[in-house]
């Protein structure tokens, strides 16, 4: 079968490798379409932090959010499984440990990340082996796009239900980009008022072509109380600056990952009385992000800018913006018919 791989930073191809088998408690899955991640692009630029703690090396065959249709069942699997639609967990716990025995398999010290560490490789590829413990079947309202997104989308809404906003609520989302758009949109439907700070006017823009009127750059930002504030960004200042910026008793949400150390002061903290949460995977949400799609609660695919196909994928990780493609943030690859033609807002 053809897959992408990265052989070292910088360099990537469309290869042919050995097709997947599906060996015990496994499923092989016809990938149909993938989406494109900032830990994809870290990946191929070698900035990933786990390539320097060794938790990765090249060559690394990329690819975590994913959807497609199974079509072969290892021992042990319900054969019910053939031919149904899904998409799939990223986090692969161990299973037996006492944090996967406790329902925290996503953080499973030993755990694999398909596409991400050594050891399965991801779904940029025609096929893609995983447990079947990992698969999330997706209903018929759930369209190909839509399972594309239900890997991001349960990081926003993980990250909503952390903040705990109520209907009437106002929230803070820092940083635009496919997170941060998510995470308003999940918000927005929870019934909170949403507001977004970013940098670019092009991602502001499109912000505003959501329906969100309150986005805004760092220094136009005005002085209202927020009762959430969620770091979706990069940047390295934003951690504490949202910190300072939630009210008293309220919570602040850390999805977003800097490429250097942020800092916040715990003083600050425990004085306001604020509860932070981190967020590191979509594990426990990917459910609730199936149903929230199913029912038309949040539709995402605005934030699809193109869909690509394998061949065309190295230039973006590089940075290019595919011909033709519109104002979102996401890139897709369509992987059974190799899509060559770019579609925008698809």
């Amino acid at each position: 079968m053809k897959a992408f791989v990265i052989t070292g930073p910088g360099e990537a191809s469309v290869q042919d490798v050995a097709a997947p088998s599906a060996g015990p408690g496994d499923v092989v899955v016809d990938v149909q379409r993938a989406g494109v991640c900032g830990t994809d692009i870290e990946l191929y630029t070698g900035e990933m932090q786990y390539l320097a703690d060794g938790h990765t090396t090249y060559p690394i065959r990329i690819g975590h959010e994913w959807m497609g249709t199974v079509s072969a069942v290892g021992e042990g699997v319900d054969r019910r499984w053939l031919g149904r639609r899904v998409t799939g967990d990223t986090m692969l716990g161990c299973g037996v440990c006492r944090r996967c025995r406790g329902g925290y398999q996503h953080v499973c010290e030993f755990r694999g990340e398909l596409g991400v560490r050594d050891g399965r490789p991801g779904a940029l590829a025609e096929q893609v082996a995983v447990p079947a413990t990992s698969l999330r079947e997706l209903p018929d309202e759930v369209d190909d796009a839509l399972g594309a997104l239900v890997e991001p989308g349960g990081n926003a809404l993980r990250s909503v239900q952390a903040a705990a906003l109520a209907a009437g609520d106002r929230a803070l989302i820092l940083g635009p980009g496919t997170i941060g758009l998510l995470a308003a949109m999940f918000a927005r439907a929870a019934g909170a008022e949403v507001h977004l700070l970013g940098r670019s006017e092009r991602s502001l823009e499109f912000a505003r072509s959501l329906g969100f009127e309150g986005v805004w750059t760092e220094d136009a930002l005005p002085e209202l109380p927020w009762d959430a504030v969620i770091d979706a960004s990069n940047a390295p200042h934003l951690p504490a600056k949202a910190l300072d910026l939630v009210q008293p008793g309220r919570r602040v949400v850390y999805v977003g990952l800097a490429g250097s150390t942020s800092l916040i002061d715990t003083r600050t903290m425990a004085l306001k009385d604020v509860t932070a949460v981190g967020i590191l995977s979509a594990s426990p949400g990917l459910s609730g992000t199936i149903d929230a799609y199913a029912r038309g609660d949040v539709d995402p695919r605005p934030l699809i800018a193109a869909t690509v196909g394998l061949s065309e994928l190295a230039p973006i990780l590089a940075g290019e913006r595919p011909r033709g493609a519109g104002p979102g943030p996401k890139i897709h690859v369509g992987i059974a018919a190799d899509a060559s033609s770019k579609e925008s807002n698809t």
